[in-house]
């Protein structure tokens, strides 16, 4: 697990009422209730301790994005937090993947549907997830083309081991957050024509990071995964 700068419940209280209080003056701008946005705490790399000075805040869910180290880490916080997988998906991962997580954000292809979907079976559960999708186009980035949304609807619709949460995307880096505004837009546009076209529900908008948090809730999220501004810079 690599070395991030720790923080103690002192600091670790102030972090977390600093981004809510960005979140409510987000909401505010934008007149939508605060309640309505999901602070999603991004503990990658992060020791168990710092985990569990944010809990002792009251912050009940916290996000990995890699499968090994959140396997070494869960078994050591509070039993009752809500864990998210926030990184790739791969198949060979999937089974100890939903021994841990309720809850998946990125969702890029068929095979990991099904592989997702039979792992989740097999396990006796019922996971969340968000569909990610590449609305920048970039090559780099991780995601399904827009054009490949209806398809991947229908055939989760036929696996009962998945919920649908809503639609995830991460947009191209850069320093203004009002650059990453255009394609939050185009990720909730895309949200509604789809469950237009498809008469379907994707309730959530997962999007939204520390540097552009603002910007996506005033484009629609329902969950901001935020990192440093909770934990501290990782070195």
């Amino acid at each position: 697990m690599n070395e991030v700068i720790t923080v103690n419940g002192d600091s670790s209280a102030a972090r977390l009422m600093e981004v809510q209080r960005r979140i409510a003056a987000a909401c505010g701008r934008c007149g939508r209730d605060p309640e309505t946005v999901q602070l999603l705490a991004v503990s990658k790399t992060v020791a168990p301790e710092a985990v569990r000075a944010l809990y002792d805040c009251g912050q009940r869910i916290f996000g990995e994005s890699r499968i090994q180290e959140a396997v070494q880490k869960i078994p050591l916080c509070p039993g009752d937090i809500q864990w998210h997988m926030i990184g790739h998906l791969q198949t060979n991962k999937v089974a100890a993947a939903v021994r841990g997580f309720s809850v998946f954000h990125s969702l890029d292809s068929l095979r990991v549907i099904q592989a997702l979907g039979s792992a989740a079976e097999i396990a006796g559960s019922r996971v969340q997830a968000y569909l990610q999708v590449n609305v920048s186009g970039e090559s780099a980035k991780y995601g399904m083309a827009p054009a490949d949304l209806p398809e991947a609807l229908e055939v989760l619709s036929e696996i009962y081991s998945i919920e649908v949460a809503g639609l995830m995307t991460i947009p191209p880096f850069a320093p203004d957050p009002e650059a990453a505004r255009p394609h939050f837009r185009a990720l909730r546009e895309l949200r509604d024509r789809t469950e237009a076209a498809c008469n379907c529900s994707l309730p959530g908008l997962s999007m939204g990071m520390t540097h552009d948090l603002e910007v996506a809730v005033e484009e629609g999220a329902t969950c901001v995964r935020v990192g440093s501004a909770l934990f501290g810079e990782r070195r």
